[in-house]
C-alpha cells in the first residue's frame, strides 16, 4: 500500500500545480491517516464513493448535505463570490456558519463549487474536475481478491436477482408481452428471419473459445468433446456439428453421452477479480453450449450490425441502434451530451442477469427454428456456489456468447418501446428514422435523447430491469458511456490503475500494467508523475527503457518531444531496433491428433499467424496458430524478456 499512496501523493502534488489549487499537503495528511487506519479499502472503496458523490453533485448542480457521508465540511469563514446565486441574492461578503464543501480536497472542490452556497458555479473549472475524479477514483478498479464475507454476499445477490426475474416473471402482463413482441419483430424481424434461415439450411459454423468450460476441458481437448445434450441433437445433430464426416465416422457416436434435459450439465457461476468492493461473477458454460453459441453469436453479430440482410437486402430496420464492435458512437453521443444536454447517459445494474428468459421466448417465437437453436444452446441451470444447482429463469449470465447481441436487442426494444409510450404513436420506420443516431445501445450502455430519459427509465424498469442511478446522468452537463467521461464538452476520463506497483520483473503483468499507466498518465499531461514513474521503471529495468512509439512491442516510454533513437540496425530488414522488455507467453501444450484434429482443420483451419511473442496479455489469444495442433488455449505463463525490437 505505500506504493499506493507515494504515487497518490505524486499525482496530487502533480494536479495541484496544473490547477493551482491550495491545500495539498492537508489532503495527503488525511488520505495518509485515513489509509493507515482503514487500509488499502480507503483507497479503493472510501475514495471512490467520494468520487461517485462528486458526480452525483455535477449531475444535480450543488452538493446536499446527503453527499459526502463522512467528510468534514469547511469551518465558517467570509466569503466572497461571483457566482449566480451571490449576484441574485446580492450576496458580497457573508459569513458562512455551515459551509457545503467538503474539507477533503476543497482546493479543487472551491474551483467547481460556490463555497458559500455549494451550487455549481457559472463556468467551473474543467481542469479541476478532471482532478478530483483522477484522484478519488484512480485506485476504484485495481485487480485486489475480494473478502470471503463479499464472495459469499456476490453470490447471496445472484441468487436474489433470480429471484426478482422470477417474480418479473409471474407479474408482467400479457399486454406488456404483446406490445415487446410486436416491436421486437418490428425492429429485428429482418435479422431474425436470415439466422433462422441459416439454422433451417445447416449454415452455423461452430467454434470453441479459448477460455474454461464447465466441464474443465481446455485447450484442443475441446475438440474431442464426447458430451452433448438430446436439446443440441434435435436441432444440431452432433453427426454434422462435430465430426468432420458423420457419414464415414459415425461409430464415433458410440462414444458420445447424450444427455437428457434432467441430467445436463450446469454452469458454474465463478467469481473473477473486479474491485476490492465486489468481485464479477461469471458463468462457465458446458464445452457443448458455447461451441454452439459461438456459432449463432456469429451470425447475430454480422447481421445486426449490417443494413441490409440476405439475399434479397432485406432492411434492418434496427440497423445502428446496437453496436458490438465501436465504442465510438457512444463517446460522441456522450461528449455532445455533455455540451448541448441533449442526450442522457444510462446504464444498468446486473443487466444479463436481469434478461429473463420469458422475453427472450417471447421475441424469437415467430421464428421456430431459431427458438429451438438458441433455447437448444441455453444452460437451464447454475451451480453457485453455497447455493447449490438452482433452476435458471434468466436467460443467461456473462459468460455465455449469446448473452451480449440477445441483451442488446432487448434492451433497444424496450428503449424504443418508452419513447413510443412518450409521444403515445405506434413503433413505426418514421419514429425510427427521427430517433435514429440518437439512440445507441452498447452492452448495458444506453444513450437516448434527454427528453425521454424519463419514460425509457420507466419502461426498463417496467420489465425488471435496475437503472444504476450513480452511473447514468441526465440532467447537468457530465456524461459517461463506454468507459470515457465528458464534461461541458471536454474530455476529464482519468486513468486508472489497474494492478499494484511491481517490485521485481517476475512480476510481468504489473510491470505492463505500469508502462501503460505511464503512458497515459503522460498522453494526460500528468507530465511530473510520468517522471516519477519513469525513474520507478528505468530502475526495474535496469535502464532498459527506451523511447518508443504506442505501436511498438517493447515496453517503453512514449514521448511527443522525441522520437525514437535506433540502437542497432536490424542485420536482414535494415531497420532500426531498440532493446528493451518485450512481453512473451507461454503457449500451453495441447496435443490434438485423430477425429478432432481433422475436424479442428476443417472448421477453423490451419494456415494462419503464429502468437507473437508481443502479445498483449490483456487481449484476447489469437484464434488460429500454424501450431494449433500442438499448442491451444490461454497462455500457461506471461514473462517479459531483454530483448531487440522495433521501435514502432
Amino acid at each position: 500500500m505505500k506504493s499506493l499512496l507515494e504515487l497518490w501523493n505524486v499525482v496530487l502534488n502533480d494536479l495541484g500545480q496544473r490547477c493551482g489549487a491550495e491545500g495539498t499537503a492537508r489532503d495527503f495528511s488525511t488520505v495518509s491517516k485515513r489509509a493507515e487506519q482503514e487500509g488499502v479499502s480507503f483507497l479503493t472503496m472510501t475514495l471512490p464513493a467520494f468520487g461517485k458523490d462528486f458526480e452525483r453533485a455535477l449531475e444535480i448542480g450543488e452538493i446536499t448535505p446527503a453527499l459526502f457521508p463522512g467528510m468534514s465540511r469547511l469551518p465558517k469563514h467570509s466569503v466572497s463570490c461571483g457566482c449566480k446565486a451571490h449576484k441574485e441574492w446580492n450576496w458580497d461578503v457573508v459569513t458562512i456558519w455551515a459551509r457545503p464543501i467538503p474539507r477533503f480536497l476543497s482546493g479543487f472542490m472551491e474551483r467547481v463549487f460556490c463555497p458559500a452556497t455549494g451550487i455549481l458555479l457559472d463556468e467551473p473549472d474543467i481542469e479541476s474536475v478532471f482532478a478530483i475524479r483522477q484522484l478519488t477514483l484512480m485506485y476504484a478498479k485495481i485487480l485486489l481478491p475480494c473478502s470471503d464475507a463479499r464472495r459469499r454476499a456476490a453470490f447471496g445477490k445472484y441468487i436474489e436477482c433470480e429471484q426478482e426475474v422470477k417474480a418479473f416473471d409471474a407479474r408482467v402482463s400479457s399486454g406488456d408481452l404483446e406490445e415487446f413482441e410486436k416491436t421486437s419483430t418490428f425492429l429485428w424481424g429482418n435479422v431474425l428471419t436470415q439466422v433462422d434461415e441459416d439454422v433451417y439450411y445447416g449454415r452455423i459454423i461452430p467454434k470453441h473459445g479459448p477460455g474454461a468450460t464447465a466441464d474443465r476441458l481446455r485447450g484442443n481437448a475441446k475438440w474431442d468433446q464426447i458430451e452433448w445434450t438430446e436439446r443440441l441433437e434435435h436441432i444440431f445433430p452432433f453427426m454434422e456439428n462435430v465430426l468432420a464426416n458423420g457419414d464415414r465416422y459415425n461409430s464415433s457416436l458410440d462414444r458420445v453421452n447424450f444427455l437428457e434435459p434432467g441430467a445436463e450439465r450446469p454452469v458454474r457461476v465463478v467469481d473473477v477479480p473486479k474491485t476490492l468492493k465486489t468481485p464479477r461473477l461469471i458463468a462457465i458454460e458446458p464445452t457443448c453450449m458455447q461451441y454452439m453459441q459461438q456459432g449463432l453469436w456469429s451470425k447475430f453479430h454480422e447481421y445486426l450490425e449490417s443494413p441490409r440482410v440476405g439475399k434479397h437486402e432485406s432492411l434492418n430496420m434496427g440497423y445502428g441502434f446496437v453496436n458490438f464492435t465501436s465504442q465510438e458512437f457512444n463517446h460522441q453521443l456522450a461528449w455532445e451530451g455533455s455540451s448541448s444536454g441533449q442526450f442522457a447517459t444510462l446504464d444498468l445494474s446486473e443487466a444479463s442477469d436481469r434478461v429473463s428468459n420469458q422475453l427472450v421466448r417471447t421475441m424469437l417465437q415467430k421464428w421456430p427454428w431459431l427458438a429451438e437453436a438458441v433455447d437448444a444452446c441455453r444452460s437451464r441451470s447454475a451451480d453457485v456456489e453455497g447455493h447449490g444447482v438452482i433452476r435458471l429463469a434468466k436467460f443467461a449470465s456473462m459468460g455465455s456468447a449469446l448473452t451480449f447481441p440477445i441483451e442488446a436487442m432487448v434492451f433497444t426494444t424496450v428503449v424504443v418501446m418508452g419513447i413510443a409510450r412518450e409521444l403515445k404513436i405506434p413503433v413505426s420506420p418514421s419514429l425510427l428514422r427521427d430517433i435514429g443516431g440518437r439512440v445507441l445501445v452498447y452492452g448495458d450502455d444506453i444513450i437516448v435523447p434527454v427528453d425521454f430519459a424519463q419514460p425509457v427509465m420507466e419502461a426498463l424498469e417496467s420489465f425488471g430491469f435496475k437503472v444504476n442511478s450513480s452511473k447514468s446522468f441526465w440532467r447537468g452537463n457530465f456524461r459517461e458511456s463506454c468507459g470515457a467521461e465528458y464534461f461541458l464538452g471536454e474530455s476529464c476520463s482519468i486513468t486508472r490503475i489497474r494492478r499494484e506497483i511491481p517490485t521485481s520483473l517476475a512480476d510481468a503483468e504489473e510491470c505492463v500494467s505500469l508502462v501503460s499507466s505511464r503512458n497515459q498518465f503522460y498522453m494526460a499531461g500528468l507530465w511530473n508523475t510520468a517522471k516519477y514513474l519513469d525513474e520507478k521503471i528505468s530502475g526495474l529495468f535496469g535502464g532498459h527503457y527506451p523511447i518508443v512509439e504506442d505501436t511498438s512491442p517493447v515496453l517503453g516510454r512514449l514521448s511527443v518531444s522525441f522520437g525514437y533513437q535506433a540502437e542497432r540496425m536490424c542485420e536482414h530488414l535494415h531497420a532500426p531496433l531498440v532493446r528493451g522488455y518485450v512481453v512473451k507467453v507461454k503457449k500451453p501444450k495441447s496435443r490434438l491428433d485423430g477425429l478432432g484434429a481433422l475436424a479442428k482443420c476443417l472448421i477453423q483451419g490451419g494456415n494462419s499467424q503464429p502468437i507473437p511473442d508481443s502479445w498483449d496479455v490483456f487481449h484476447g489469444m489469437p484464434s488460429r496458430d500454424p501450431e494449433h495442433l500442438q499448442y491451444s488455449g490461454r497462455p500457461d505463463a506471461v514473462s517479459i524478456k531483454l530483448r531487440f525490437a522495433s521501435p514502432y
